[in-house]
């Protein structure tokens, strides 16, 4: 059989059952994507899959990984709690680094090697940290922003590490490099990154939106599927061809750029399959880069390892504390920080290629990885524990001030600007138009309320007691549902048109208030039917 079709059949099988084992206990299913890395792995009896494949597909994952990363990348959630999470990620780092390096000192190594380690073991995974605030509905409070910008922050400065810890290797491992040679080096590398951010910022937000707004109007799914696939492939390619960039930060480059597109949340749904199917590869690669035996053969390096990794969601908390966050937030921030995934993953791997980590090293980070990862249900079923021991209400989100109420009436009011959103608008050009979307909408011809209208205050400023009717063209439909049924109590008489995909949610929306609910398959066929009939 061949290689690859052994990877992709073996690999992902075993990853969806070991996934799904892991989720019926509790566990994210990525414990067991890095568990099937490791019983497929040369470390362990039985089939071996072909590690060096595994690993090329696995650079895929990297690539949609940091792209998506990019594409989430929103710097007004940053800004709003910059003045907490700026400070408080840079010194947890910091602390966490030196922690590191300590460990190294213990294990007799080169002071380069623990940096690099300490490095690894300082950043939260994304996935992880994401997965479970959604897990949780956590997005959108206080805690999840906090959460998510020290998260980013993290992500940030990662990046910037993986940026100079090339050409400052030789200095790592202990080489004799002279000062004026190691800033030339580094004036080089950060000279070929300003060339290529500055061509990504003015060629990358004109061509590249330019691109996908002209394959997004040719109305085929599976060109614009290509199209997003190209360019984050493709950015990643160029970056590290030309410019010497590595390809993870390159393809947060390309993400990075189309997050502030008209086009950011298509090119983000469509490229998750993908995303998802290759980052399956990218943690079994890394599960058979562990070699069990570090269990049984370094356990005291093993603990230690690990328990620089609590130490680092110990810091976090301390640190929020100082910065007047509630003790009760402060635990469940803490608690989704302390983990180590993806990026450590990463980080390490250029250490090992840089000749500036061992393979010893890198086992100890992976099993590291694996343990914090196992406990974080717990420590998460910990937190909510302790908040609800608090009586403590559940904060608010974050204020956002409220949205100018509109002057319309006897108008439309459409929430959602989407393709099917944008057709609808383009029926009702007879009548007042009030769309409602949390992007921009991109014609200045039509008034616009930004914010989710499942808010009291934005769908209150849209003026529904004098307006005709509503559409609801928003796919999600628990959402939906919420804005049917705030609309229908606020206006009795409303016409109310909602989008459904399942029959299960055609009767949810009209047990909301919806006046008609439209279901795209149902419609299809009746059409179908009616040009039958007059043939």
């Amino acid at each position: 059989m061949s290689p690859l079709i052994s990877v992709l059949v073996i690999g992902i099988g075993l990853a969806f059952v070991l996934g799904t084992i892991a989720q019926r206990f509790k566990l994210p299913p990525l414990v067991g994507y890095l568990l099937a890395g490791v019983v497929v792995g040369p470390f362990s009896p039985g089939v071996v899959i072909d590690q060096h494949l595994t690993l090329q597909l696995a650079d895929i994952g990297v690539v949609l990984l940091m792209f998506g990363v990019g594409l989430h990348f929103k710097p007004q959630d940053l800004l709003e709690v910059k003045a907490i999470v700026v400070p408080g990620a840079v010194l947890q780092m910091a602390g966490v680094t030196a922690l590191g390096l300590g460990a190294g000192h213990v294990f007799g190594w080169p002071w380069g090697q623990g940096l690099v380690l300490g490095l690894c073991l300082s950043v939260a995974s994304t996935v992880v940290v994401m997965r479970a605030l959604q897990d949780r509905r956590l997005m959108e409070t206080r805690r999840g922003k906090l959460a998510i910008g020290w998260l980013v922050v993290q992500d940030l400065l990662t990046v910037l590490v993986l940026v100079i810890l090339p050409p400052i290797a030789a200095a790592l491992k202990g080489g004799d490099i002279q000062a004026g040679e190691l800033a030339r080096s580094l004036g080089l590398t950060f000279g070929k990154l300003a060339l290529f951010a500055a061509l990504m910022l003015v060629i990358g937000r004109r061509v590249i939106p330019a691109i996908l707004h002209y394959i997004a109007h040719t109305g085929s799914r599976e060109l614009f599927r290509l199209a997003v696939l190209s360019v984050a492939l493709g950015v990643a390619f160029t970056a590290s061809t030309l410019f010497g960039v590595s390809i993870a930060l390159g393809a947060f480059f390309a993400g990075m750029i189309l997050a502030g597109s008209q086009l950011s949340q298509r090119a983000a749904e469509e490229s998750l399959p993908l995303r998802d199917a290759f980052a399956v590869l990218f943690f079994v690669s890394v599960g058979m880069l562990f070699n069990p035996s570090v269990v049984v053969d370094e356990p005291v390096a093993l603990a230690l390892t690990f328990a620089i990794v609590l130490a680092g969601g110990v810091s976090c908390y301390v640190l929020l504390r100082l910065f007047g966050v509630k003790s009760a937030s402060a635990v469940t921030i803490a608690v989704s920080l302390t983990q180590i995934g993806e990026f450590s993953f990463i980080l390490a791997d250029l250490g090992i290629g840089l000749g500036v980590l061992t393979e010893k090293a890198r086992d100890l980070i992976l099993g590291a990885s694996i343990l914090s990862i196992f406990l974080n249900p717990l420590l998460f079923a910990f937190a909510a524990r302790r908040e609800a021991s608090t009586r403590l209400p559940p904060e608010p989100d974050i204020p956002k001030p409220a949205p100018e109420p509109t002057a319309l009436t006897g108008h439309a009011v459409l929430v959602g600007y989407g393709r099917v959103g944008r057709m609808v608008a383009e029926g009702l050009k007879s009548m007042p138009l009030l769309v409602v979307e949390e992007g921009a909408v991109g014609d200045p011809g039509i008034e616009h309320i930004r914010g989710n209208a499942a808010r009291d205050d934005v769908l209150a400023a849209t003026n529904l007691t004098g307006a005709r009717l509503l559409f609801v063209t928003i796919p999600e439909a628990f959402e939906a549902g919420q804005i049917v049924e705030q609309a229908r109590r606020a206006n009795p008489n409303l016409m109310i048109v909602a989008r459904a995909h399942f029959d299960a949610e055609v009767e949810h929306l009209r047990s909301r208030g919806a006046s008609q609910v439209i279901m795209g398959e149902r419609e299809i066929a009746t059409a179908m039917l009616e040009y039958a009939r007059t043939v």
